[in-house]
Formats: structure tokens, sequence, C-alpha cells
């Protein structure tokens, strides 16, 4: 596994939040809308032109890659308006000092139109798009002020996105109504022509609040779990049932970000995202205002790191907060974890899950623990050889062949080619 200490080995990544937490829906299980109360002293939760432009210019000059990735997100990215990405995209020439810079936006879909996709197709933008699945599942939770739901307009979005050949994937959420049916999410995704998928689980706690709802801060314990969140049980169920149908039929033809992160991890490289890394810390949120924050899930007042008009970012992500923040996600890892064997594959998963405590008593247990052990526990033999395959110079997609000659009795393949689960950190 590649290691390292050097704070300037990983690439400083900001992702900007031009409008804050202002969205056009009100998703039951969103930790977004909330983040308006830090700001009740502003009347617009907009980002200036004058603040765009300094973020731009500090942003690349930051950078320690040739290669420059901007992220706009949310709330909702497309209520500013399209004047304010074609001035993005001006500044960023402007500043490029011969690096190579791309754009990715998130979105709930509902917004996009034909002149949003020209856009994104003419200048090369990669779209995320929050959809949850089949119509029952996305309605569920994915509904507007008004209480209408959203999926019609956001799979209008998508064909759209489609008509104008945008690049664009999927982002998942997996709660507690559609984490019982992941065979119907996932062909649903298959349906629509959509190759890359990020299944996240929802995990949030409610604690009481004279403003009403109100979510726990990471890894706080004693408040109540939310009840969109997925069980432990659930989230090892949907993964392993989803793992059996993707590992038979579709590897190297549809991607799955855990699985790509959890095959990474077992072959010693880095996983592509923070959750299921070593550390992290190198990927912070900036909000509308210039406030800059360690992650997108920690923008809370402790978690502040500071302000892009009176601190360069080079100071802010580099610094002594920062580091510790990254270098926590191994530092508090519990006893329990030190001692598993899949320590390497999960890493002790996403600090803000870690609520809950080991069977020993000890805190900082995650909660979703259970549910990752019995995937990773499931899907080892087929992990195994895929890194053989990898280690050897051949495509992973060979377990596909082998799966089918083996008639669904691979573990006992498995054994016979006489590998065993590498245990390494």
């Amino acid at each position: 596994m590649i290691r390292t200490t050097a704070p300037f080995a990983k690439p400083l990544y900001v992702m900007a939040k031009p409008v804050g937490a202002l969205c056009n829906l009100a998703c039951d299980y969103c930790y977004y809308l909330e983040k308006s109360n830090l700001y009740k002293d502003v009347s617009k939760h907009l980002m200036s032109d004058e603040l765009l432009e300094r973020f731009v210019q500090e942003y690349i000059r930051s950078q320690t890659m040739p290669q420059v990735l901007f992220t706009w997100h949310g709330g909702e990215a497309l209520m500013r308006p399209l004047d304010f990405y074609k001035k993005a995209m001006a500044l960023q020439r402007r500043y490029a000092g011969g690096r190579t810079i791309d754009n990715c936006i998130q979105t709930n879909g509902t917004l996009l139109t034909d002149e949003w996709c020209r856009f994104f197709r003419e200048n090369n933008w990669l779209v995320g798009v929050s959809i949850d699945g089949p119509q029952e599942f996305h309605d569920r939770y994915r509904r507007n002020r008004e209480g209408v739901p959203s999926f019609m307009t956001v799979m209008h979005g998508i064909e759209l996105l489609n008509r104008h050949g945008v690049e664009w994937n999927a982002m998942a959420v997996v709660n507690n109504h559609n984490g019982d049916h992941p065979l119907e999410f996932y062909r649903f995704f298959k349906s629509i022509g959509c190759r890359y998928i990020q299944f996240t689980p929802v995990v949030e706690r409610i604690c009481s609040h004279q403003d009403g709802r109100h979510l726990a801060a990471p890894m706080q314990e004693g408040e109540r779990t939310a009840g969109f969140s997925v069980t432990p049980e659930q989230w090892g169920s949907f993964l392993c049932t989803l793992f059996d149908e993707w590992v038979g039929n579709d590897v190297g033809q549809y991607f799955i970000q855990l699985f790509d992160a959890t095959l990474a991890n077992w072959v010693g490289e880095q996983p592509g995202v923070c959750s299921m890394a070593r550390t992290c810390g190198h990927a912070a949120v900036m909000e509308f205002n210039g406030d800059i924050y360690s992650c997108d899930h920690f923008v809370f007042p402790q978690y502040k790191l500071g302000n892009i008009r009176r601190n360069t970012l080079v100071e802010m992500m580099y610094g002594e907060k920062q580091q510790a923040f990254g270098s926590m996600k191994q530092t508090s890892l519990p006893q329990q974890c030190r001692q598993c064997e899949f320590l390497f594959a999960c890493n002790g998963e996403c600090p803000k899950n870690r609520f809950v405590r080991t069977a020993s008593g000890e805190t900082g247990l995650n909660y979703l623990c259970k549910g990752y052990y019995t995937f990773f526990k499931h899907a080892a033999p087929y992990m195994d050889f895929m890194k053989n395959e990898l280690t050897a110079g051949r495509a992973p997609a060979n377990v596909m062949e082998a799966i089918h000659k083996s008639q669904g009795r691979f573990a006992t393949l498995h054994q016979n080619m006489g590998k065993e689960t590498e245990k390494t950190e």
C-alpha cells in the first residue's frame, strides 16, 4: 500500500458551494439544508463575483499537480445562473498558468435544460446526478418543500443529458426504504444506461433543538439514529446481494465506486474515495462566503479552518489543524478495528459514522461496522481472485468466467487455487 506522511503528497482539493445550502428540494435525509443556520445574518447565500475570482486564482495557484479539478456542489449548484459558471471558466483560463483544468458539478437534476446540457457537453463537464433508483424509492424522501415528488423531473433531466451526450454518473443514497431492494435498485440504473454509480449509505442522528430538527455532529454520542438511516444489517445484505450480481455479470462494464475502492485496497493501491482511505483531510469544502471547513460532512463551527479572504488555502489545508483532522482517521480507531482482519479494506470508513461503542465498551466504532464486515467476508474470495489477475497482468473481469465455470462454487475454486486472503494494513 502506498503510504506517506508528507502533507504535500496529495493534491489539495476544495469543493465549492456557490449557493451554500440553498436548494429547490427539501429531501428528508439531506445533511446540508440546515447549514444555512450557520449564516442566519446573511440575506443572500450567494458567492460574489469577487470571491469567485479569488477562489479560482487561489485554488489553481495552490495546486502541486498539472491537472486541477474544480467541483461545484450545493445545496443545488444549478440555482446559480449559467453565466456564473461561464464566468468561472473564463477565470480558470485566465489563471490556468499552463495547467489542465477540469470541472464537475453535482445536481439533483431537476433544473437541467437544453442550454445547461449544451454548456456541459461543449466544455466537457462531468455531471453527477442525485437519484435514488426507481420512482417508488426516489420519491420516498426526495421531494420539494411543498411535498411534490421529483422523480419525473429528474428523469427528464437525465434524458436531456443523454440527448446532448453529456458524461454523467449517479449518486444514489441507500436508506431504510430502498436498502431492502438492492437488485431492483441496481437494475434500474443499468436500464437507463448509467455505468458509473456511487451508492452512499445515509447515516444521521437527530438531536433536539429549539429550531426544530437538528443533526448531531460527527462522532457525537448519545443521539438517536434518524429513521431514514440504513441499518448495519441492511447495509451488509445490500452490498452482498449487489456484489453477487455485479461480480457475476458486470465487472469492467459497470463501475460501482465502493467495489472499485475495495479492490484498490485489496491490491494495496489508493482507493480513490476518502471514506475508504487510510487517512483523509485533503478534501475540504468552501461555503458561499469563503469559509473553509475540514470536510463536507464536518461543516460545524469546530471544524472551520478559516476564510479564504484572510487565510491562504495552503496554510489552511496543510496546516496543523487539518493535518490532525486527516490523521485522526487512523489514530482514533478503537482496538477492535486495529485487530480486525479487514482493517486494510475499510480503514474504519468515514469518521462521521464512528459514534457507537465496541463490545468492550470502547468509543469510536463505526455504526456500519457489522455491515462492512459481512460484505468483506463475503467478497474476499472474489477480491483475492481479481487481485491475482491484476498481479499477473490479466483483467479482473476474468472473475466472471471463473464463477460461471465453477457453477457457483467459487469459494471452493478459490481454495483450490491455494490463495489466502492477504492481511495487510
